[in-house]
């Protein structure tokens, strides 16, 4: 029978354990070892459930056991230390309190706004990499005391669970998550009552959403939740599932986490207590629609749209993690349309004004698309990829929104990402850490563990990993149909002494699952070697809807069912952070072989790498950054050349068997030495844990996230009272409608050069130019000559800035003088050009209007001096 209601029947904790229940709703547990010890001390029977969910563990525990804690004194003394080392960690300074008591000058908070939190496999609200980023970035901001608050949705089927069918198919479940049995609480205005956001829709319905909260350490996570009843069944169903639905469903998702998140935030803020946010932050384009509603907030303030939109980018940071056009939410025109304006969300603010702000006006844009990634680039004065080559990336793709300037000067930066180091390291390598002297944060004392101990810690990491492969080996098969009794050879699948290699990530097609199997004949030859074997432990899951990626997944499992080779490879289903926490400390080597340069960042290799494990990887993301020989290896690619598809990937599969074959496995099994230890490989794990391990902490992110960004973004937005904000509007709006009478009229150099257009090394060029500004006075304006190498059509790269300065003024033709020294320092084909760009104090770069005027094919005299 099927009940007709459902509900949750919480615990009664005797008075004394009240504190469990506070330990348990603050996800800090989730990386904090001690705290965790204490749950499972609860009850050790039900040991998993302590370490994986403390609020379903205290509601499976015994009115019997919990009266008997409750008489514990040794237990309830745990249980005191726990609890105020909890609230000393709530409460104390941090690093932003030292930063502030300094004198630094930053935000009072920072609303961080993400579609996805990987915080824990207890509140499971992820699908892939842009989740876990964005719940390490919470985890890392609580550890630092940065007052951060994170917005996102509660999706009641959170992502789906992934099994396998008997030909090896993916297959997705949608369990029904309920919001009680989770570690969040719902937000209540002071009378009880749940707090709630509205949007408008059209035709006179609403979307009404309950607000809870998850507490991340210091950090609030606000996720808004749409299954109530208030709402119309189609409304209720709009937080679902994650990326799941149509485009029309998308949309409202986005509205209610852009709109419905800052209203969330002013409620939170309201009832609390908690500093209103100065900076947000749009981790990719999902939340841009937050910069709608905060216009919406300030035009009721008296400002007009433009001023208003001065004022929220001036405050606005905008992180993208695609590398490719496909990866961004588009949505039709006409269905944004009919969403905004007087019969839907925000009346009063034009829905034309909205439309432009998505409009890909860029050379092979869509006109009839709203693009939200250009939304968000538009609404937010500052931007960055999420690794050097990714922003080096960025810049290309998005460089149309930015006529006339090269893609180096795009105004898209990058911090390239990091990992919560409590979060991914294996308790054990925490240990030998601070046995021999560790600090936080490093390991410094890499060099001083003995390579016996070094070694013995990775033995005992991958046999952990062997025994949690075998169970969820044999569950996966038993879900695929098979009988006990089918299942004896799971007992010796992989082998604690064998070279273990680890591949797991989201399988769309750019990040080559399949890679591996382009000569299986080869592969079977690296699997089955009779002095060097490998075994390769393979997890992920493709999108619901890409049967591309899903082939993929078969194709992989297949061959791992082979009987010749099952032993030595699998693949684990149901990919996801508790997996992930097993399977990057028990590998040797973790390989990633995406196209270059189409992985962003591909944070999974850092956590690998901070348990020692090295990475073989293609050049890309993180890796193209920081790789070094002492940390693993890279995996020649053939971006540059011209080839097919397929040709490509049998190149790129050649050459990763051969590093396998002739470098990696030769450096694990070679045991020279008095102590038959791989000593070569051994110190390779100590370098990649003393070396590389500091730079890949999500702490480090965190630090580059607020002084390069929050602090120059508060900043920007304290300084935009409104009547500078109208003035700043007004001032770019005249800038605009003058530029087209703006030009470069003439050019020429007074230079020592010789007859053949040559010039000697450390000489100067002076420089005059004249300019046409129209009715612009030389106070709007910056004229620059950009010098350096030319190549053979005369292309400058790697230009320097040389400002140039008013000389007088308007000659009679009303054209300005503006005159500078240009210095020659560097030797072979050099060249110049000259340029004018909007200036005011409030800019944040020169690009930042998209406006700039160059000369004429043909200038005068020396205009393209030369020196070699």
């Amino acid at each position: 029978m099927k009940a007709i209601r459902r509900f949750t029947v919480r615990p009664v904790l005797p008075d004394p354990l009240q504190p469990l229940s506070d330990l348990a709703r603050n996800l800090r547990w989730s990386w904090h070892p001690e705290t965790r010890e204490l749950f499972q001390a609860v009850d050790p029977e039900i040991r998993e459930a302590a370490e994986r969910d403390p609020v379903r563990l205290l509601g499976a525990v015994s009115a019997g056991r919990l009266a008997e804690l409750a008489r514990d004194e040794q237990f309830l003394h745990r249980l005191t230390e726990a609890t105020q080392d909890l609230r000393d960690y709530l409460e104390g300074p941090r690093w932003y309190q030292e930063q502030l008591g300094l004198g630094a000058e930053l935000p009072a908070a920072v609303a961080y706004f993400s579609p996805e939190f990987g915080v824990t496999a207890a509140l499971p609200q992820y699908s892939g990499g842009l989740g876990i980023l964005a719940g390490d970035h919470l985890k890392a901001a609580s550890d630092l005391g940065v007052p951060l608050v994170g917005v996102g949705l509660l999706y009641r089927h959170g992502y789906f669970r992934q099994s396998l069918s008997r030909d090896g198919w993916q297959q997705e479940h949608y369990p029904v998550l309920d919001p009680n049995e989770l570690p969040v609480t719902l937000v209540r205005e002071a009378d009880g009552t749940p707090s709630r956001v509205v949007l408008a829709l059209p035709g006179g319905r609403s979307l009404h959403a309950h607000i809870w909260l998850a507490r991340v350490g210091r950090v609030p996570l606000l996720m808004l939740d749409s299954d109530v009843e208030e709402n119309a069944p189609g409304e209720r169903e709009v937080t679902d599932r994650l990326y799941g639905g149509g485009s029309e469903h998308r949309l409202l998702q986005e509205m209610l986490l852009g709109i419905g998140g800052v209203r969330a935030v002013r409620t939170y803020c309201r009832l609390t207590g908690h500093p209103e946010p100065e900076v947000f932050h749009t981790n990719e384009g999902h939340a841009g629609f937050l910069g709608l509603e905060r216009i919406r907030e300030l035009s009721g303030t008296g400002l007009d749209f433009d001023s208003a939109m001065e004022a929220v980018r001036a405050g606005t940071v905008f992180t993208t993690h695609t590398p490719v056009p496909a990866g961004i939410d588009r949505f039709d025109r006409e269905l944004v349309a009919r969403h905004f304006g007087d019969d839907g969300e925000l009346p009063g603010v034009s829905a034309e004004r909205i439309l432009q702000l998505g409009t890909e006006t860029y050379p092979g844009g869509e006109p009839g698309l709203f693009n939200m990634a250009v939304m968000g680039l538009r609404l937010a004065q500052r931007a960055n990829g999420v690794s050097t080559l990714h922003g080096s990336v960025s810049r290309e793709m998005f460089a149309g929104l930015w006529p006339g300037f090269d893609p180096a000067e795009v105004p898209i930066t990058s911090v390239t990402n990091g990992v919560h180091a409590p979060t991914w390291v294996a308790p054990e390598v925490f240990r030998l850490r601070n046995r021999y002297g560790g600090t936080p944060g490093r390991w410094d004392s890499a060099t001083e563990v003995p390579d016996r101990e070094l070694w013995e810690l990775r033995r005992s990491l991958r046999g952990q990993l062997v025994t949690e492969v075998r169970e969820r080996l044999h569950a996966s098969w038993r879900a695929r149909g098979s009988e006990p009794a089918e299942l004896g050879w799971i007992d010796s699948v992989l082998d604690p002494d064998v070279l273990t290699i680890g591949f797991a990530r989201r399988v769309p097609s750019y990040k080559r699952l399949t890679l591996m199997l382009r000569d299986r004949d080869r592969l079977r030859e690296l699997l089955l070697h009779p002095d060097r074997p490998i075994q390769i432990v393979v997890a992920g899951k493709a999108h619901p809807a890409d049967d591309g990626g899903k082939r993929l997944v078969q194709e992989l499992v297949r061959f791992s069912d082979d009987p010749r080779v099952r032993h030595r490879i699998v693949f684990l289903p149901d990919y996801g952070m508790a997996m992930a926490q097993k399977l990057y400390p028990g590998c040797d080597v973790w390989l990633n072989n995406p196209l270059r340069p189409l992985e962003a960042c591909g944070t999974s290799g850092m956590k690998a790498a901070l348990n020692g494990c090295l990475n073989l990887s293609v050049l890309d993301g993180w890796w193209d950054e920081w790789f070094e020989p002492d940390f693993g290896w890279a995996i020649p690619t053939a971006d540059g050349l011209a080839l097919d598809e397929d040709r490509r990937d049998d190149l790129e599969a050649a050459a990763l068997y051969e590093l396998i074959e002739d470098r990696v496995a030769p450096r694990f099994y070679d045991r020279g030495g008095d102590q038959a230890l791989p000593g070569r490989w051994i110190e390779m794990v100590r370098r990649t844990l003393g070396t590389l391990g500091p730079k890949v902490l999500a702490d480090r992110m965190v630090c580059e996230y607020v002084e390069r960004l929050y602090a120059p973004a508060a900043h920007a937005r304290r300084a935009l009272d409104p009547p500078t904000a109208r003035r700043l509007a007004d001032w770019k709006a005249r800038v605009r409608a003058a530029w087209p009478r703006v030009a470069v009229d003439h050019v020429e150099a007074v230079a020592p050069t010789a007859a053949d257009g040559s010039a000697e090394l450390g000489s100067t060029l002076l420089l005059r130019v004249r300019v046409a500004l129209g009715v612009l006075e030389p106070d709007d304006v910056e004229v620059q000559a950009v010098a350096g190498r030319v190549d053979a059509a005369d292309g400058i790269s790697d230009g320097r800035l040389f400002p140039l300065k008013p000389a007088g003024g308007q000659d009679l033709d009303g054209r300005w003088l503006y005159e500078g020294p240009l210095a020659l320092d560097r030797t072979g084909p050099y060249g110049y050009t000259v340029r004018v760009l909007p200036a005011h104090p409030l800019l944040a770069t020169g690009a930042e209007l998209g406006l700039v005027a160059l000369p004429a094919e043909t200038v005068g005299d020396g205009a393209g001096v030369l020196m070699r």
